[in-house]
């Protein structure tokens, strides 16, 4: 766990093989989401998704059975969130507030996620900053599963 005492943020970026506009479709479809916004070991499952300003997502992401540590913010194998879109421009930018359905205080209040694709020779530059993170969030372990979210999308739009 962080101190709580100063706010953690991180940044994670890949290289993805991908023209801009299909990065960006990626990150506004629910089917998608739910296959690739997930870390490695875990399944999605989008709840509701209006893709305008003001509008958002809300989503659960599951610990898979075989595990034998209760992880989940929301349950002992769920991490529920709701995120809302403050910024949307195509097909370079995305900005959501994101905030855990939960009543551990170390997971409670606003997250923001910013999304930021750039052309580069070979397809988009993707990267994904996370701030302020909640004490209960170790910045490294935010990062391991960005870059693994980060794969799977490479995997599916490449």
């Amino acid at each position: 766990m962080t101190d709580g005492k100063s706010a953690s943020r991180t940044r994670t970026s890949r290289l993805i093989k991908a023209p801009r506009e299909t990065v960006f479709q990626a990150f506004l479809d629910p089917v998608a989401l739910e296959s690739w916004l997930v870390p490695e070991t875990m399944t999605g499952k989008v709840h509701r998704f209006d893709a305008r300003v003001g509008g958002g997502y809300e989503m659960s992401l599951y610990y898979p059975e075989s595990e034998t540590t209760d992880h989940g913010k929301t349950s002992a194998r769920e991490d529920r969130y709701t995120a809302q879109f403050v910024e949307l421009t195509p097909p370079s930018r995305i900005v959501e507030i994101i905030t855990f359905d939960t009543s551990d205080p170390s997971f409670a209040g606003e997250m923001t996620m910013e999304v930021i694709l750039e052309e580069r020779a070979g397809g988009t530059d993707v990267t994904i900053a996370f701030w302020p993170l909640p004490p209960g969030i170790r910045p490294e372990d935010n990062n391991a599963g960005t870059r693994s979210s980060l794969e799977k999308l490479a995997r599916l739009v490449e």
